[in-house]
């Protein structure tokens, strides 16, 4: 059940947003099933780092994908079933990366930079190329450390998305975080250009560029967002955005604007900014989806 206390803040942003995102903020249909929704893998959750991934999928299964999978740089799974997550089916990366019938793919978060994971990052970039495939955390410092073939796989990869905080941006860059944050705007363009990728710069006022360099700025959020596994939630969120069949620029742009919405909605509801968890965005932002969408089909 949503949670009747969230309140919408009162600003006009919230009321525009669903013309800027007409696929996502769509009602569906009373024909459709789990098949129309798509199936999301999720790749990444190296030893000691599940948590990633299990936000990661989470936020997906909240967003509306059909089907989630998430699949563990690990050797065997850390447990049978997700706590309070059955939703959510678990295998071995390995295993995932054999499956053909993934809709799009969140791969990095926690994933480890060992040689296995390296291994992931190079299946991943060369297979199932129709599928959207976005791009984290570790999966953004392999790329940075990879050769030239991993780099020239991932520029003719269609339908990428890259999702880099300042430091993952000067890695790809090959330069300083500082320099990137001196002019973001020019940095995001750049990696968007190299990697013909949508690609997203973290931070204050996010920036979603497309390959032909279109920038959406992003105007939501706040500072409760400066949490531990906030980014794995943005990128399950985009994730089954894609795997829902929404072009990628639109499902990146329209998830960095729920991720920071679900905060601005869980600020003003409860006065929660400093202590915010990564894991309050998630239904925050299932909520505000359905609640903006029933707006709409009212009006």
């Amino acid at each position: 059940m949503m949670n009747p206390s969230y309140k919408l803040p009162d600003t006009p942003d919230f009321f525009q947003t669903t013309s800027q995102f007409p696929d996502v903020f769509t009602p569906r249909q009373a024909e459709s099933h789990k098949g129309t929704y798509g199936t999301l893998a999720v790749v990444g959750g190296a030893s000691g780092m599940s948590g990633a991934i299990v936000l990661a999928s989470t936020a997906a299964i909240y967003q509306g994908s059909g089907k989630v999978w998430a699949g563990f740089n690990q050797t065997a799974l850390p447990f049978a079933v997700i706590p309070e997550r059955p939703e959510i089916m678990l295998a071995t990366a390995e295993d995932l990366l054999k499956r053909k019938d993934i809709s799009a793919w969140t791969v990095g978060c926690g994933m480890g930079l060992d040689e296995t994971a390296s291994q992931i990052l190079n299946t991943v970039l060369t297979q199932n190329q129709d599928a959207p495939l976005l791009l984290d955390a570790d999966a953004l410092t392999l790329l940075a450390r990879s050769h030239s073939e991993t780099r020239e796989a991932a520029q003719k990869r269609s339908n990428l998305v890259l999702t880099p905080h300042p430091a993952e941006a000067a890695r790809l860059l090959g330069t300083s975080t500082q320099a990137v944050q001196q002019d973001r705007m020019s940095a995001v363009q750049t990696i968007s250009a190299t990697f013909q990728a949508v690609t997203v710069l973290k931070g204050h006022r996010t920036l979603v560029t497309a390959p032909d360099g279109t920038v959406y700025t992003n105007p939501s959020g706040n500072a409760g967002l400066a949490t531990a596994g906030s980014g794995d939630v943005l990128s399950g969120i985009i994730g089954s955005l894609l795997a829902q069949g929404i072009p990628p620029f639109q499902a990146t742009c329209a998830g960095v604007w729920l991720h920071g919405a679900a905060a601005d909605v869980i600020k003003h509801s409860t006065g929660v900014e400093a202590g915010m968890l990564a894991g309050e965005i998630a239904p925050a932002a299932r909520w505000l989806r359905n609640r903006l969408v029933t707006d709409k089909t009212k009006n």
